[in-house]
C-alpha cells in the first residue's frame, strides 16, 4: 500500500512517531493470543471467552487480535432516509450482512430488527453483534437520549455472540444509562455473550472554542467508566484535542500530569491516552470511522494508522462503507484491514 498517497504531508509524522508519554511496553497490546494472555484471567466465563474468540477468528483479520467491524444502526440513530438514501439497497437488511461478509469483517453490528430479519440465514456465517439501545429522532422536538429497543435475551435467541450499547457520558440521562447498561452487560455475560460499549460524550457545554467531546482527557475518562461496567471492547471517537476538564469551570477532577507527561498534541499520543484508560488495553479500543465525506479513503487510513500505532484494537466503520456502491464499500473496509495486516506499521 502506498501510504503516502493517503497520509500525504502527515506520512512521516504518523509513521515515524515514537510515543514518549505512555511507553508501549506498559500496554496490554492486541495479538493472536489476546484471549489467552489477557481475557482468560478475568471473571468472564468460558462461554464469554468463546464468544470473544469468535470475533477474533473471523474475517480477513482472523488470528491477528485486531477487529474490523461493520456497524449499521443508522436507520434509527440518523433516520433510515438520511442513512440509506445515498444507497437504497441498504434498506434491505440482507445487504448489510452481505457487505460485512464480502468486506472481510470480523462481525456485523446492527439492530435487533436488522439482524433478526436474516438471522437463520447468516448467524452461523458471520458473528452478530446486536446493538440494544438507540437515540431515536422521530419525537418532536428532537431529544437526545439512548433508550433500549431490545433486550439481552432477544440478542441471545437470534444467535448473537455479542451485544452493544451506547452511553452518552456527560448528559443529564447518563446516570440512568450507566445503570441500565451495567445490568444488560451483566446479563449478557451470564448468557455467554461479549459486550461492546459505545462510550460517547454528549453535552452542549462541551462545545466551546473546540469540540471537547473529542478531547483525550474526557473521552479517556468515558472509556475508564465503560471498562468499569465490564465492557469487553470500547468503541470511542478518536481524540482530536485535549483539555476538556480544563475548559469547563468547576468540572470534574484531573491532574496537570495528564497534560504535561501522559499526553502531547500528537494524535497518536492522544489516542494512546484513550487506550491507557481502557485498563492499559485490557479492554480493546476500537475507534469509530465517522461520517461519510469526500476524502473517506484517506480519512479511514489515517484513523486506522493512528489507532494501531497507539495500541488500539481496530476500527468500526459504517457510513463510509455503506453509503457508497458495494464494491467501493468493500474496498474501503479492506483498506482499513490492510493497515492492521501490515507488519511494517508498528506500535509507536
Amino acid at each position: 500500500m502506498e501510504l503516502e498517497n493517503y497520509l500525504k504531508e502527515e506520512t512521516a509524522s504518523l509513521l515515524d512517531h515514537s510515543c514518549t508519554t505512555i511507553p508501549n511496553d506498559k500496554l496490554n497490546l492486541p495479538g493472536p493470543d489476546f484471549t489467552d494472555r489477557i481475557m482468560a484471567s478475568t471473571d468472564r466465563s468460558n462461554r464469554v471467552l468463546g464468544s470473544i474468540q469468535q470475533l477474533f477468528d473471523h474475517g480477513r483479520l482472523a488470528g491477528t487480535g485486531y477487529l474490523s467491524l461493520l456497524p449499521v444502526d443508522q436507520g434509527v440513530e440518523h433516520s433510515a432516509g438520511a442513512s440509506f438514501a445515498p444507497n437504497p439497497a441498504y434498506f434491505d437488511p440482507e445487504n448489510i450482512v452481505k457487505l460485512a461478509m464480502e468486506g472481510g469483517c470480523n462481525a456485523v453490528a446492527s439492530t435487533l430488527g436488522v439482524l433478526g430479519a436474516v438471522s437463520r440465514k447468516y448467524a452461523h456465517k458471520i458473528p452478530f453483534l446486536v446493538k440494544l439501545n438507540h437515540n431515536e429522532l422521530l419525537s418532536y422536538p428532537n431529544t437526545f437520549d439512548q433508550i433500549y429497543f431490545a433486550q439481552v435475551e432477544q440478542a441471545w435467541n437470534l444467535g448473537a455472540v455479542a451485544i452493544g450499547a451506547t452511553i452518552y457520558f456527560g448528559s443529564p440521562e447518563s446516570d440512568r444509562q450507566i445503570q441500565e447498561t451495567g445490568k444488560a452487560f451483566k446479563y449478557a455475560h451470564e448468557l455467554g455473550m461479549a459486550t461492546v460499549l459505545w462510550c460517547y460524550l454528549r453535552n452542549d457545554a462541551f462545545k466551546r472554542d473546540k469540540d471537547y467531546a473529542l478531547s483525550a482527557d474526557l473521552t479517556g475518562q468515558a472509556n475508564h467508566l465503560g471498562v468499569t461496567i465490564e465492557a469487553d471492547i470500547i468503541k470511542q471517537k478518536q481524540a482530536s484535542n485535549n483539555g476538556g476538564f480544563l475548559a469547563l469551570k468547576d468540572f470534574g477532577k484531573t491532574s496537570d500530569l495528564v497534560y504535561s507527561k501522559l499526553t502531547s498534541d500528537h494524535p497518536i499520543d492522544l489516542t494512546r491516552y484513550q487506550v491507557a484508560n481502557c485498563y492499559m488495553g485490557r479492554a480493546g479500543l476500537i475507534n469509530s470511522g465517522g461520517a461519510s465525506g469526500k476524502d473517506d479513503f484517506a480519512a479511514a487510513v489515517r484513523t486506522a494508522v493512528i489507532n494501531k500505532r497507539a495500541g488500539g484494537m481496530g476500527l468500526i466503520s459504517g457510513r463510509k462503507a455503506f453509503q457508497r456502491p458495494i464494491k467501493e464499500g468493500i474496498k474501503l473496509l479492506n483498506l482499513i484491514q490492510d493497515i492492521y495486516l501490515d507488519p511494517s506499521i508498528t506500535i509507536a
